[in-house]
């Protein structure tokens, strides 16, 4: 039966409001252990067939695998703690133990107690981006430059998969394409396009990882790079089909692997029974569940949109 995945990216929510951040309590650490508290009374770890992951900020993962740890087992064992990154080293016996200031190894993550990371986010995509940028502006307007660019980054994000996937962490690995990978012209000449793309992050961001692939989990996410950000238009359904299709197509011809894929570009209750539709998607990832006033996520929120998800 098809397992639905359900990813959490509760972002700067370590950060109250009062210093720009996003939390509206005071203190982080309470509010994420009553944020796992009401998820688990709200019974989102017992549901079958429902897997549900929590992608935290490094000050908030501890607090939430403390809280979780001290509820029961029986309404847990479905609700999972990742972090949104690693670094594309790790620590090694003999080697390495602590060159990583202002970077997470997965050695780290997984001594935590998280069991899941995030790879390849399009906001970490944008980050190294912007890095490469710095160094040669002209990367922005040289289509060949700009085509290196997106290769080294896939390159550097397949190193982070690796160091988390050979730490024994389950990873959630995304991809998607930007406005200018997408370009112009008509809808056949755009999904060519778009099939390059994912093709080239799917091939290179899994790369050298055909044995722990088969032992650890590993999901993508995908992200309409161009669609994300307030004014923008989301894809609609027979967009998002096309995509999900293709990256299972691609990963079992480049791995021969059936790899579960979640919409990446913002599971909302107005959208949710809309992708929930799509056979080839298995759940989505969640950044907030409030828009209209305050940015907010509440374990409300969440209910609905998981609610109007199973509804079908």
């Amino acid at each position: 039966m098809k397992m639905d995945r359900f990813f959490i990216n509760l972002k700067r929510f370590d950060i109250p409001e009062k210093y720009g951040g996003i939390c509206p309590t005071e203190n982080p650490q309470e509010w994420i252990e009553d944020i796992i508290e009401k998820t688990v009374n709200f019974d989102f770890g017992k549901i079958d067939n429902i897997d549900l992951t929590y992608l935290l900020p490094e000050g908030l993962a501890l607090p939430a695998l403390s809280r979780l740890n001290e509820l029961s087992s029986k309404k847990t064992s479905m609700i999972n703690i990742g972090i949104q990154g690693v670094f594309r080293e790790d620590t090694i016996k003999g080697g390495n133990f602590g060159a990583f200031t202002t970077n997470v190894p997965a050695a780290a993550v997984r001594n935590f107690g998280c069991t899941w990371v995030m790879n390849g986010h399009s906001e970490e995509r944008k980050d190294k981006y912007d890095i490469l940028i710095s160094y040669d502006p002209a990367i922005n307007t040289n289509k060949v430059l700009m085509e290196k660019a997106s290769d080294a980054i896939n390159s550097i994000i397949n190193h982070e998969n690796i160091t988390a996937l050979k730490r024994g962490l389950n990873v959630l690995y995304c991809i998607g394409e930007t406005l200018e990978e997408k370009g112009k012209g008509s809808v056949e000449e755009q999904n060519k396009r778009v099939k390059t793309v994912l093709k080239n992050q799917i091939k290179t961001g899994l790369n050298g990882l055909e044995e722990v692939l088969h032992k650890n989990d590993i999901v993508i996410g995908y992200e309409p790079r161009w669609a994300i950000g307030p004014g923008r238009v989301p894809p609609g359904e027979e967009y998002i089909r096309f995509v999900s299709e293709y990256i299972k197509e691609c990963t079992k011809e480049l791995f021969d692997l059936e790899i579960d894929v979640v919409y990446g570009g913002g599971l909302k209750q107005d959208n949710a029974k809309m992708i929930s539709g799509i056979k080839t998607i298995n759940g989505g990832l969640i950044a907030l569940t409030r828009f209209n006033e305050d940015f907010n996520f509440e374990p409300e929120g969440l209910k609905e949109i998981i609610e109007a998800y199973i509804s079908k």
